[in-house]
């Protein structure tokens, strides 16, 4: 008897859940993933194919990386512009290193500090300026991109080294070398995010800053701290996209941009900070690929592409309205 009382009561907590929106809201990103891979499946046998499993997973690690930075960022309320930007400045920096011979190791540090350097930027000019961070961001994507063109003379530099290239080929299963990078990446965010100090700090200053002031904790450290990181991982990312694509190319692509914006928003990360998440953006980073995937399997043409995920994104800037 007590069995059955549990069991109905389980039944009318889970049925109480189901109508709640902010249930959805939640678990937007998850629950969209669920149903793209099966509608897609179910029109196109292949898409679950280990070949085409591994080829949205290696797609997917740039955009994870890049979707971590932001989180970062958009925890404490704001917002990084130029993160596709200072992936391009460290993409191009590293090719001008490696052409210059500077070893594989130091032409890697070399586009990872250039990126980082651009993030730093952002962060001092954002807490100590009091610059908003909407332009600072916006002036970086600028500069950032014109500083680009002129190190690399607008031309691209083609990388062939192996142990570079074994990033894109080389793979454990389904599992591409850097798509475990990037979910190494996010496991490290996760723990630094939620069970650290700085973690509850920068959860604080989004929070709140005027009482994160208040208790003693340094808001413009935190701001300067996370632009930086969301700047290194830029650089992070350039190195996977080298690895994936051969070479370094000056122009950027605002879609890097876009899709890491989007990606934490699909996450459930609030745009007014103070709350954050890691495996959020990550779902949401794997849904907007299979989403291009899917619709490109389909045969569906790349001019609807962006369409079909505006659409996804502002769906899920409006089910935050209702999270908890």
């Amino acid at each position: 008897m007590a069995n059955a009382t549990l069991s109905a009561h389980d039944a009318e907590s889970w049925s109480a859940k189901l109508k709640d929106t902010g249930f959805w809201a939640e678990w937007a990103a998850l629950v969209g993933l669920v149903v793209l891979v099966i509608v897609f499946q179910a029109l196109n046998p292949a898409f679950l194919s280990p070949g085409n499993i591994t080829s949205m997973l290696l797609a997917a690690a740039i955009l994870i990386v890049l979707a971590v930075g932001q989180t970062f960022v958009i925890a404490t309320a704001g917002i990084d512009l130029s993160i596709a930007s200072a992936m391009t400045l460290g993409a191009v920096v590293f090719g001008q290193a490696y052409t210059a011979q500077w070893g594989l190791a130091l032409s890697c540090v070399a586009g990872v500090l250039a990126a980082a350097v651009a993030g730093l930027v952002n962060g001092l000019l954002t807490a100590w300026g009091k610059i908003a961070d909407f332009i600072v961001t916006l002036g970086m994507l600028s500069a950032a991109s014109g500083l680009a063109l002129i190190l690399s003379d607008g031309k691209p530099v083609t990388i062939i080294d192996p142990a570079l290239l074994t990033l894109s080929t080389g793979r454990a299963g389904v599992f591409g070398y850097s798509f475990l990078i990037a979910v190494a990446v996010a496991i490290v965010a996760h723990v630094v995010l939620f069970h650290t100090r700085f973690g509850t700090h920068l959860l604080a200053t989004g929070g709140s800053p005027e009482s994160a002031n208040a208790m003693g904790i340094s808001t413009r450290r935190i701001k300067i701290a996370v632009y930086t990181i969301s700047g290194m991982l830029a650089g992070l990312g350039a190195l996977l996209l080298i690895a994936r694509v051969g070479a370094a190319e000056p122009a950027s692509n605002t879609s890097f941009l876009l899709n890491s914006v989007a990606a934490v928003v699909l996450g459930g990360v609030s745009l007014f900070g103070g709350r954050g998440t890691i495996i959020g953006p990550v779902i949401g980073a794997l849904l907007l690929i299979a989403l291009v995937n899917g619709l490109t399997l389909l045969g569906v043409s790349q001019f609807y592409q962006p369409l079909a995920v505006g659409v996804v994104v502002v769906l899920a800037a409006l089910l935050t309205r209702f999270q908890r």
